[in-house]
């Protein structure tokens, strides 16, 4: 894992692909629960009899379950240990290109975009590549930003 301490640290990887989380499956108990926060009980989801004879052959995750999954995988890449607040400011770029099957493995592929300086600190951006194993097309490519508050 790959641990920022300074800010310079960071400016020195850009470019960088810092690495790969472990596997985690995506279970139907984790769907349900994302459902129920939510309130998005779509059938694809949560209805294992009906989305057995849909499209997919089963229950798919919601895309922004899998998109909100990227911080916690990302806790086994990589850690911004700077001083100052970090705060999640947002997404630049989504996209879901293959379904996520429910009991499906997927890992986290993390890239260092950019990092630009603020009057409050730095802007940070991620590349962010949801695979899911054994399958040619992740389920979700995102840029993430992050803000680096100074301290």
């Amino acid at each position: 894992m790959r641990v920022f301490t300074k800010v310079d640290e960071i400016a020195d990887a850009v470019g960088e692909v810092l690495g790969t989380s472990d596997w985690l499956e995506v279970d139907q108990a984790r769907v349900d629960a994302f459902a129920e926060a939510t309130g998005d009980h779509q059938w694809i989801h949560v209805d294992t009899e009906r989305a057995a004879a849909g499209p997919f052959g089963g229950t798919i995750a919601h895309g922004y379950l899998t998109l909100s999954l990227i911080p916690f995988l990302g806790q086994g890449v990589f850690t911004l240990d700077t001083p100052g607040a970090k705060l999640n400011y947002g997404v630049n770029k989504v996209r879901f290109p293959s379904p996520l099957r429910v009991g499906r493995r997927i890992r986290l592929s993390v890239s260092v975009g950019s990092l630009t300086e603020l009057p409050a600190g730095h802007q940070l951006t991620l590349g962010q590549v949801v695979e899911i194993e054994d399958e040619p097309k992740p389920a979700c490519v995102a840029e993430t930003v992050v803000l680096l508050l100074a301290d």
